[in-house]
């Protein structure tokens, strides 16, 4: 859909309770290739549209892989629940099968990956059980879903009655939506100057089902416990969140979805090897923000991967580690730090 140099590759994924499952790679070679190559993973009501960022990878040599995940975008089938999951290890197949792909295509040696939002919870959970398999070399995590942006009361124990509820009907609608703030700052029918397919990105996104919501709990618990990803990281996010429901200009140049300090917060619990770059004028997806603020994440993406990713440097213990984890605000949120499979 996107066109030349674009490709595509469907990964069959065998049937669920819904019927047949697939997901889909998107891949965009370098025209001078140097055995490096990204795979990206999108967030929750989204999918692969960035080519921007393909395009800048792809001009320093790096070979460009989107994964669209299953029940989203290009991989979201007519009798299919959207955008929905009981477990985030789920996900797992897709990305063992992408990342065999991208190692075999062309015999990569180093390879980055790339979590937006929920993508970015995902492939660190992922990165974490898989962590003894040399799958990825590094992460960029762009603004990762770290925890709810919820007062304190509905992110502890309210969430935990969404979990009861998900196991007698997971597909619950416990929420319609997102909001449309986000998306008046994104499409370009809006406030934005981004054209993308509203049919796989709608708006004010799809119903949150309890089950999804149990499932990114779950999830969350985990990386709070503590993760044991052995690759460098570098997470981002904006230097402010926008609260509110109604549009106002501030959202122009905030994230709009998440409390940007969760992430700060709690990405010392992903591994020992993590950078941290906070984005001034920063939307929730970084790479989508004004032209001027998305050049400065990629470039500083690319001076990261510079660093730490070379083939030279791959696995020899070069980090930059940020402070130990914070102190919980509150007692209900203090974890064991000790790694959990």
């Amino acid at each position: 859909m996107l066109g030349p140099p674009y490709e595509r590759h469907t990964i069959d994924l065998g049937t669920d309770d819904e019927g047949p499952v697939v997901a889909t790679l998107v891949r965009r070679r370098a025209e001078h290739p140097t055995g490096r190559a990204v795979l990206y993973v999108h967030g929750f009501v989204d999918y692969f549209f960035q080519t921007h960022v393909a395009d800048y990878f792809a001009a320093r040599g790096w070979d460009f892989y989107a994964l669209d995940l299953r029940k989203y975008g290009r991989s979201l089938l007519p009798h299919q629940t959207a955008n929905f999951c009981l477990d985030l290890g789920d996900y797992f197949p897709e990305l063992d099968a992408a990342a065999k792909i991208i190692r075999a295509d062309d015999t990569h040696d180093v390879v980055l990956g790339m979590g937006h939002s929920t993508g970015g919870l995902i492939i660190s959970l992922w990165a974490h059980a898989r962590r003894d398999a040399g799958l990825v070399d590094g992460l960029f995590l762009n603004s990762p879903f770290f925890d709810l942006n919820l007062p304190w009361v509905l992110r502890r124990p309210g969430a935990a009655a969404v979990a009861r509820l998900a196991h007698r009907a997971p597909k619950r609608a416990v929420a319609p939506g997102l909001g449309t703030v986000y998306g008046e700052s994104l499409h370009a029918d809006h406030r934005g100057e981004w054209a993308y397919d509203l049919t796989w990105k709608p708006l004010a996104g799809f119903p949150i089902r309890a089950g999804w919501l149990a499932a990114i709990r779950r999830g969350q618990q985990q990386l709070r416990t503590g993760l044991n990803i052995p690759v460098p990281m570098l997470v981002a996010a904006s230097a402010r969140s926008f609260k509110g429901l109604k549009w106002r200009e501030a959202a122009a140049t905030a994230d709009a979805v998440l409390d940007v300090e969760h992430m700060v917060r709690w990405a010392p619990r992903l591994g020992r090897h993590v950078t941290l770059v906070r984005v001034d004028g920063g939307l929730h997806d970084l790479t989508l923000s004004a032209p001027a603020v998305r050049d400065t994440v990629l470039t500083e993406v690319g001076r990261w991967a510079d660093g730490f990713l070379r083939a030279d440097t791959v696995g020899n213990g070069l980090s930059v580690a940020v402070a130990a984890p914070p102190t919980p605000r509150h007692p209900a949120d203090a974890e064991s730090t000790a790694p959990q499979a």
